[in-house]
């Protein structure tokens, strides 16, 4: 049976995979693994055409020993000029060769701002690609890039519009640019508690969004996405591993119980 993202009693800390070539990436796997990573996730648009080969993604899976793998396939970096489809078929390549989540953008095989469509035709698709991705084996997440901030009852709106369409897990990224956006973000993840009924992945950029993916786990976030280093290619916002380690091994975040016990 495949790891699964789906069901633990906390949130994942997971490695996100950012590189060019198989050897960068299996020294990240390496380094991840000392550093605390319970999970991995690679946006494969960023490694080489030439190394999306089922036997390179196979002993890349094969270095993450049981750890739930998720992959990404968006249209930037060496995907520019490839079709939807095409994409499709690397991941389908991806879930072949082990991952076990796969990400499909809400606007996919209906590029839209926002990354979120609502052309009937594009979601008939989209909900047939989520069905081939199950009967594969993967569980499927859905995910709209938004940065720039949104309202509360927004964001709730995008949620279940990307819960209706029969994906496992949810995911947006908007924006926090403010302290009072960060305090309304925080809100939001206890409206989508309240709303949701499969997890969901909300993540934020811009000046404070910081303390938006460090504390966001502990309110109902379904993991952590990490980077094992900063460099060229990894994102500054999202917190470092070993850090992040430290904090979840560190902090206790859970509520004291007093009843029946004499202070």
């Amino acid at each position: 049976m495949k790891p699964t993202f789906l069901g633990h009693k906390r949130p994942l800390l997971v490695d996100m995979i950012i590189v060019e070539t198989p050897t960068q990436a299996v020294n990240n796997i390496r380094n991840a693994i000392y550093d605390g990573a319970e999970a991995f996730g690679m946006q494969m648009e960023r490694l080489r055409p030439e190394y999306r080969t089922e036997d390179i993604l196979k002993k890349l899976t094969a270095y993450m020993g049981d750890r739930p793998f998720y992959l990404t396939n968006y249209r930037g970096a060496y995907n520019k000029e490839m079709s939807e489809e095409a994409r499709m078929e690397e991941l389908m390549l991806g879930i072949k060769c082990g991952a076990t989540l796969v990400d499909l953008t809400g606007d996919t095989f209906d590029p839209t701002p926002g990354e979120m469509t609502y052309n009937p035709i594009a979601i008939d698709k989209q909900k047939a690609q989520i069905e081939k991705f199950h009967e594969a084996g993967a569980e499927v997440l859905m995910s709209s890039h938004i940065f720039k901030y949104m309202e509360p009852e927004k964001v709730v709106e995008l949620a279940l519009e990307q819960q209706n369409r029969g994906v496992d897990i949810a995911k947006f990224v908007t924006g926090t640019e403010t302290e009072e956006q960060l305090w309304n973000n925080l809100n939001t993840i206890k409206l989508l508690k309240q709303e949701l009924k499969i997890p969901f992945l909300f993540l934020s950029n811009g000046p404070w969004c910081k303390m938006h993916r460090v504390l966001g786990p502990y309110f109902g976030v379904c993991m952590w996405l990490c980077v094992q280093q900063y460099d060229a290619l990894s994102s500054r916002d999202q917190p470092l591993l070993r850090s992040m380690k430290q904090i979840v091994e560190n902090f206790d975040a859970a509520p004291n119980i007093r009843e029946g016990l004499e202070f």
